[in-house]
């Protein structure tokens, strides 16, 4: 299987590859059918990784690697030579073709799967054709505007026909497909930093420092907060309490500046200048406690 770092040199090995003969692939096939040798079956895979690097091809505008396809289409093509029965008068090539290209369809839905994609037979088809199908009316269109990149309103029910799908269903692959790729790791840049994704979508949340730090923080908040209304007279204590720190059953907060003034006989802004001191008391305190 190739790696992603020499995939130019397995392409030119597989290449240099010799090509069997009609005679000689009908041999091969029956030794691996009748006796199950596996070096017949070998050399049959490897005189056809070349078209699996072809077929490959066709599908890198998903942007995935294609190192990753040929990989794919290899299983596909491993299965074709399992099954082919050379008694039916087809070339193994034809054979492993549909083998081939369904192991890649099966891969790149996997991978497609986090945006729910392609998830009945006439959606596959959809998803699989709507690249070729746009460049085809792009070609055709009659208007001659070739750098139009979305598809016509009747376009759309043009593919839509064909294809036996929604003009919706349409819409919304074209929107998929046509979404740019994005690296979630940095690209190294020898004259400055990069900032890629990976730096702001990472959740550090669960991270167990993070957590321990958390709480650490919000017991110590908790215990300055209870030291600070300590020393508050019990009328300010209670005012603070009411307008800051209370959540009635309706999580409407604690009491209002009226309802405090008619508790305690006084007017509202005077509830509020006793407000106003005690919290600037309760601050001086915290300060002294941070410090």
């Amino acid at each position: 299987m190739p790696s992603l770092g020499n995939l130019d040199a397995y392409i030119s090995a597989v290449n240099r590859l010799p090509m069997l003969t009609a005679e000689d692939e009908s041999n091969l096939a029956r030794q691996w059918r009748n006796q199950g040798d596996v070096q017949a079956a070998g050399r049959l895979v490897l005189s056809h990784l070349r078209l699996v690097v072809s077929v490959s091809r066709q599908y890198l505008g998903y942007g995935l690697p294609q190192g990753d396809l040929i990989q794919e289409g290899n299983v596909g093509l491993m299965k074709a030579v399992k099954r082919f029965d050379p008694d039916q008068g087809v070339r193994l090539v034809s054979y492993a073709l549909h083998w081939i290209k369904a192991e890649i369809h099966e891969y790149i839905l996997r991978n497609w799967r986090l945006v729910k994609v392609a998830t009945t037979k006439a959606q596959r088809k959809l998803f699989f054709n709507l690249r070729s199908m746009k460049q085809s009316l792009k070609s055709e269109a009659a208007d001659g505007d070739t750098h139009r990149n979305t598809l016509s309103p009747s376009e759309v029910d043009q593919v839509a026909s064909q294809l036996n799908v929604k003009p919706e269903e349409v819409v919304e692959m074209e929107t998929r497909l046509s979404g740019g790729d994005m690296a979630l790791d940095p690209q190294v840049d020898d004259n400055e930093e990069s900032f890629a994704p990976i730096a702001y979508l990472a959740d550090d949340s669960g991270e167990p420092t993070q957590v321990l730090e958390a709480r650490r923080r919000d017991r110590l908040m908790a215990q300055g907060i209870g030291t600070a209304l300590d020393t508050l007279d019990a009328r300010s204590r209670r005012i603070v309490e009411q307008r800051w720190l209370a959540v009635n059953d309706d999580s409407s907060g604690g009491m209002t500046l009226h309802e405090l003034a008619a508790e305690y006989g006084v007017s509202a802004e005077r509830v509020r200048q006793i407000e106003v001191a005690a919290l600037k008391k309760m601050r001086k305190a915290l300060e002294t406690a941070a410090a």
